[in-house]
C-alpha cells in the first residue's frame, strides 16, 4: 500500500449558489457550505459532484436568465 495514499473520508458540500465541493467528513463544514448528501473517498465524492452539478453556473445567474428568457426553470 502506497504511504501517500488519501485515506480521508469526504463529504460533499454545497453553498447557497448550488455550487459543489468536497470537504474531510470529521470536520465542521466552512461557513456557508451545507453538506449535500455524500460521503466517501475523494473519487467517489467527484463522481457524484460530475452527475448532480450538470449546469455550472451559480443559481443566482441561472434564475436571472430565466427571468429574461422567461422559459428556462430554475429550482
Amino acid at each position: 500500500m502506497d504511504e501517500n495514499e488519501d485515506k480521508t473520508t469526504y463529504k460533499v458540500v454545497m453553498n447557497h449558489e448550488e455550487q459543489y465541493s468536497i470537504w474531510p467528513a470529521d470536520r465542521s463544514n466552512a461557513p456557508g457550505w451545507r453538506d449535500a448528501g455524500k460521503t466517501g473517498n475523494k473519487a467517489e465524492c467527484l463522481e457524484y459532484i460530475k452527475t448532480v452539478w450538470t449546469d455550472m453556473r451559480p443559481l443566482s445567474l441561472r434564475r436571472k436568465m430565466a427571468e429574461a428568457g422567461g422559459h428556462e426553470r430554475v429550482a
